[in-house]
């Protein structure tokens, strides 16, 4: 089928707004690893832009070797992969709870719990409870507060409202109890689904540094994005780094006056964001399927 001469030109033009839309993302991605890469005295003259005009690992040594960033970064890995779990299990529970029609007072839980998506009591309310609760100024601030998710929830029931009722019925003509069909029968089912939901949810506690500013006041348990944030505000590098670090050892043998605050800055931006990105092409195929999945089951 050949195609006219209009639709070559709107591919073509849909072709190169894609190509810009590119770059504009890819663009400051590359700025900020070049500026990461290069001296921060030769940097702060200008002129970098896309690669490294002076090579060093002078500021990812720094970064690396500092250890309140190494210890946030700790924090971060740990809080996302627990976090991510909790959150995927409550959920899943709840999800799979209510996909039950004959539940007693369903359609009561439901409504409660798309109340609370919809509507929020306020940072003061919830500043409030998690007081109520002695979450604030621990680890768990990180964790409990997002271990159910309205959203995520709703999402889960509509997949597990759209696998065959003849799968589960035979499950339990044949004596399996609720729990054995979820592991048995609904978990082998929604890979696809639960690998999106993670990705997701794994990327919200990654990037959160809400949670570590403002319910957290030990340093000892800020995340890596908290510490950034707070690093966009520091005006010296031992502001940053902290007094008590020996930063030409950090930087073997690297002068000071060769790095800058812009240059750690973007060090630790590429330090934080580089590991998330990498999980992404692991949970790729199961995300695209779980995308399609949920948009074609009614």
């Amino acid at each position: 089928m050949q195609t006219s001469k209009g639709e070559k030109i709107s591919q073509a033009v849909i072709v190169f707004l894609m190509l810009l839309l590119c770059a504009s993302v890819i663009y400051p991605f590359m700025y900020m690893l070049s500026i990461s890469l290069n001296v921060g005295s030769d940097a702060a003259k200008g002129g970098v832009y896309l690669w490294p005009r002076q090579f060093t690992w002078a500021n990812y040594e720094i970064v690396l070797g500092n250890v309140v960033i190494r210890h946030a970064y700790l924090i971060t890995v740990t809080r996302t992969l627990i976090g991510t779990l909790a959150g995927l299990l409550v959920t899943l529970l709840a999800a799979f709870g209510l996909s039950y029609e004959r539940m007693p007072l369903r359609g009561v839980l439901l409504t409660y719990v798309l109340i609370t998506m919809l509507f929020s009591g306020g940072l003061i309310p919830f500043y409030i409870q998690l007081n109520e609760m002695h979450l604030l100024n621990t680890f768990w601030v990180y964790i409990v507060p997002g271990a159910f998710s309205a959203w995520n929830m709703f999402v889960m029931l509509k997949f597990i409202q759209g696998i065959p009722a003849a799968l589960v019925e035979s499950a339990e003509i044949d004596g399996a109890n609720p729990i054995r069909v979820l592991l048995s029968v609904i978990l082998p089912l929604s890979k696809p689904m639960l690998a999106a939901l993670a990705l997701f949810t794994a990327v919200g506690h990654w990037n959160d540094w809400f949670a570590g500013a403002f319910f957290v006041t030990d340093q000892n348990l800020i995340p890596v994005q908290t510490f950034l944030q707070q690093l966009l505000s520091a005006q010296n590098i031992s502001t940053v780094l902290g007094s008590n670090n020996n930063i030409e050892s950090l930087a073997r043998g690297t002068q000071l006056s060769n790095v800058t605050l812009m240059s750690i800055k973007m060090a630790t931006v590429m330090v934080s964001a580089i590991p998330i990105l990498c999980v992404y092409p692991f949970l790729q195929k199961y995300f695209v399927k779980g995308v399609l999945i949920g948009s074609v089951k009614g």
